[in-house]
């Protein structure tokens, strides 16, 4: 079986806190909101986001692990 490839869902800036959502409906990151519809993390707008990319998000599932 090949493996299958996953991709982020959600991702976070290290340096403002802003955190965003994958929208599968229009191929685009949206800020993420709580259960009443409020932002998360907004975030500062002058902030070049560095989103946690830190090697721990592993992109294949399946039998990846064997090669």
């Amino acid at each position: 079986m090949a493996p299958t490839l996953r991709t982020p869902s959600e991702r976070t800036c290290e340096r403002c806190g802003r955190v965003e959502v994958w929208e599968e409906s229009t191929g685009t990151w949206r800020l993420a909101v709580d259960e009443s519809g409020d932002p998360q993390a907004v975030g500062s707008p002058y902030c070049i986001h560095e989103w946690d990319i830190n090697g721990s998000f592993a992109p294949f599932e399946g039998d990846a692990a064997e090669a």
